[in-house]
């Protein structure tokens, strides 16, 4: 099978970690460099997808499956299409969150849900099927843990490698919130928290200025 990564050198060593080395992969760091590579047969994953699926010119004519990231928008905003002619599933690409045990997938259609079996036969993975919205489930949550773990460093209750060594004590994560922060990177955990808090306007997502302020200043 050959799969196509539209991202970065991090994103393709994921995949390969994921889904194995028995796969053709293929490299395009920008979508109007994948446009080559895009042929019917081919699986997609689209780590830097930001805008309407409609604006992206590479995507119009593709009939195939494609896994795009839903980290910012959820899949239904990004597709906003009735016609599309490939198969579009959400996945959150932020680091750390494609290489597990079960692959998380949101639908645009639920017609696609055959298709999605066979695809993740094909790649050998495990799947579960979640409600489409931005971050999926796993990394709205984790997200939310390492702000709140930013508020606790505003009050003064404890330092972050103490928060870091009682969460993997008290809850048996293989990291802390901050540990996480770190491989999944500050700016990502910005973003997404951001993005569902302007799609909900749930409280509990609100950004911490600490962790805002640290995000800003990441370069």
């Amino acid at each position: 099978m050959e799969i196509l990564v539209i991202g970065n050198e991090t994103n393709l060593i994921e995949c390969q970690q994921k889904f194995g080395d028995k796969h053709l992969y293929r490299l395009a760091k920008i979508h109007s460099d994948a446009e080559d590579f895009l042929h019917k047969e081919t699986i997609v994953y689209d780590f830097v997808i930001s805008r309407s699926i409609s604006e992206i010119t590479p995507y119009k004519n593709f009939e195939g499956v494609a896994f795009i990231d839903v980290s910012k928008s959820s899949l239904e905003q990004l597709v906003n299409s009735t016609n599309v002619k490939a198969t579009f599933f959400g996945f959150c690409g932020m680091p750390t969150f494609l290489n597990r045990d079960f692959l998380e997938v949101s639908l645009y259609s639920k017609k696609d849900h055959k298709k999605l079996e066979k695809v993740c036969k094909d790649l050998n993975t495990k799947f579960a099927v979640v409600k489409d919205q931005v971050g999926l489930i796993t990394a709205r949550i984790i997200c939310m843990i390492i702000n709140e773990a930013y508020f606790a460093i505003e009050e003064n209750i404890a330092s972050s490698a103490d928060i870091d060594l009682a969460m993997k004590l008290g809850t048996n994560y293989p990291f802390g919130p901050f540990e996480w922060c770190e491989k999944i990177g500050v700016k990502n955990v910005y973003e997404l928290l951001n993005a569902v808090y302007e799609s909900t306007k749930d409280e509990r997502y609100k950004v911490c200025e600490l962790l805002e302020n640290e995000a800003n200043n990441f370069t």
